[in-house]
């Protein structure tokens, strides 16, 4: 077991538990770009420690009936298939370290930036939706269940090569496409659909190699107090600038990876 990594998982924890946001977004890269962890195995392990984390929260939203299942079962529809292609693409690629590497970075690295923009322009992207009058536009819902599948696609094949996407992105489309749903129920919502999501395609990684179980038991012993601890500070801090900071945060490291 290696302190530094319960450490960085200490401290991503808190931060998830104080903003919502963050987990793979900022775990991946930290292994990365800190610990020097190989890009995919970095993903693979991050996947299998989404999963995990995310189930009690899960839970949670599940108890307090901030979950619209029918969403979950649309997004899944889309994500799951996705992963599970985009498993057997990169296993039929047979990529050598190098070319893996590449590819997973600069995924990774266009996923941050997309994160970073999501955070900085979620409340403007809601007002969007909105009307001079109050009410909200809204997708035809002829178009809506088909537009919903479309996102998990995006949003497996994205979370699958990179970790992240399943977070903020997720939301954000959520949003947009169920403008009428309570915050809380866009919340859990995604919650709950990133669990099986991060599931198959942790477990698709672990099938490619690139899960590394010491590293993961590793950052679960720090994160999972971390975000016990986070959780009860979120009311105490100012959650804006914390979203903004870490907005800032994350485009700085997509930039510094892609180059």
């Amino acid at each position: 077991m290696n302190f530094a990594f319960t450490l960085s998982g200490f401290a991503v924890g808190l931060i998830v538990g104080v903003t919502g946001v963050g987990g793979g977004s900022l775990m991946t890269p930290l292994l990365v770009l800190l610990f020097g962890v190989s890009p995919a195995t970095a993903v693979g392990t991050d996947l299998l420690y989404a999963s995990l984390t995310k189930s009690m929260g899960s839970w949670v939203h599940g108890r307090h009936g901030t979950v619209v299942w029918r969403v979950v079962a649309l997004l899944a529809m889309g994500s799951l298939p996705a992963a599970v292609i985009t498993i057997m693409v990169l296993r039929s690629l047979a990529l050598d370290e190098q070319h893996l590497r590449h590819v997973v970075t600069t995924v990774l690295s266009v996923a941050l930036l997309l994160t970073a923009l999501a955070l900085l322009f979620k409340e403007r992207i809601r007002k969007l939706a909105q009307r001079p009058d109050g009410t909200v536009h809204e997708l035809h819902h002829r178009y809506l269940d088909a537009a919903t599948i479309l996102t998990g696609v995006v949003v497996g094949a994205l979370v699958t090569l990179s970790s992240v996407g399943a977070g903020v992105l997720g939301t954000v489309a959520l949003l947009f496409l169920y403008p009428r749903l309570p915050t809380a129920s866009i919340v859990g919502t995604d919650i709950v659909h990133a669990v099986p999501l991060t599931a198959v395609a942790g477990l698709g990684h672990l099938a490619l190699g690139t899960v590394n179980f010491e590293l993961l038991f590793s950052l679960l012993l720090g994160s999972l107090p971390g975000i016990y601890i986070g959780s009860h500070l979120s009311a105490r801090l100012p959650e804006l600038l914390l979203r903004r900071t870490l907005a800032a945060m994350l485009l700085i490291i997509g930039i510094r990876m892609l180059a």
